[in-house]
């Protein structure tokens, strides 16, 4: 299998022009991407959730859209409407696409808009289209919801379901930067602002060609048997998981290990992969048990805990 690492590596170097740091975020969004997936992202505001996607977006010439969800914001807000047109006397409905065609979609704030605007995400999520009316219209492909949430300020907010949070292939956690980070952060944009140009490195028909080649590298068997064993084990583990996770998470870090695989330039999938991955694909599919959260455990803990008991 041709090794593509070098494609990568410049990617990450072109995103470090205007992100600083955050090297596994961008790196678990290009997973989500490689794996044809959706991500959910969450972080304290300020850390840079959305230039990141906006910088990747540009690298990989791909549409972006984005939507601020808020508590009055309606599904014809997010999918679009049709309007009335006038030509020549006459009056006809035409559609007016929302911003939802994009390639690209980021939501900002996702549990801020209600149950049945985040639920208007979900048929193009799965199925990659829009219907409005009696009518279905297909998504450009690549087709990506990348929907951030603020893990603090949950009043006035709608806790996605986890049947919705389970449609998304990874939770990112965008964590705070380093003293050393925050310090060159500051020197970039407290400074002298200069336009950073961005060089295109990918485009559509490169980025479908590769969730293909994602697909197709090779995982030994045993490594593959870990993965299920990992996923079967967050519903047997009752002292600390009270409910664990679907099918959806044992298709998802199998996949997801074999991007990470590709990014890293191997031509196969590690055990090293598997255990990185688990952590993304499993944070918000499983919900502790009351004696898990006396203890002050996360889910990051409870998956940790996994990791260490499945060998």
């Amino acid at each position: 299998m041709k090794n593509y690492k070098h494609v990568f590596d410049a990617v990450f170097k072109e995103t470090s022009k205007v992100i600083v740091g955050q090297n596994d975020v961008i790196e678990q969004i290009l997973i989500a991407n490689l794996c044809d997936g959706n991500a959910l992202l969450e972080g304290y505001p300020g850390l840079a959730k959305t230039l990141a996607v906006r910088t990747l977006a540009e690298l990989m010439d791909l549409k972006f859209s984005r939507i601020q969800n808020t508590p009055d914001l309606m599904p014809s807000d997010i999918t679009g409407t049709y309007i009335i047109e006038e030509t020549s006397g006459k009056r006809n409905f035409k559609f007016q696409p929302g911003p939802i065609f994009a390639n690209i979609l980021l939501a900002d704030e996702i549990n801020r808009a209600t149950p049945k605007t985040q639920s208007a995400l979900l048929e193009a999520m799965q199925e990659k289209q829009v219907t409005v009316g009696t009518n279905t219209f297909k998504l450009d492909l690549p087709f990506f919801v990348l929907a951030t949430q603020n893990p603090i300020e949950q009043e006035g907010t709608y806790p996605l379901p986890e049947a919705q949070s389970d449609r998304f292939l990874l939770k990112i956690k965008v964590g705070y930067p380093s003293f050393e980070e925050e310090k060159e952060i500051v020197d970039k944009y407290a400074s002298i602002t200069k336009e950073h140009r961005l060089k295109t490195l990918l485009n559509k028909n490169h980025l479908l060609s590769l969730q293909t080649l994602t697909r197709q590298v090779p995982i030994a068997n045993d490594i593959r048997v870990r993965a299920l064993k990992i996923i079967a084990a967050t519903r047997t583990n009752k002292d600390v998981i009270q409910y664990g996770a679907s099918p959806r998470a044992s298709i998802g870090i199998l996949l997801a290990a074999k991007a990470r695989a590709l990014i890293k330039g191997r031509n196969h999938v590690s055990t090293e992969d598997i255990n990185e991955m688990a952590y993304p694909i499993l944070r918000h599919r499983i919900i502790l048990n009351f004696e898990a959260e006396r203890k002050g455990m996360g889910t990051d803990d409870a998956i940790k805990h996994i990791l260490d008991k499945v060998k």
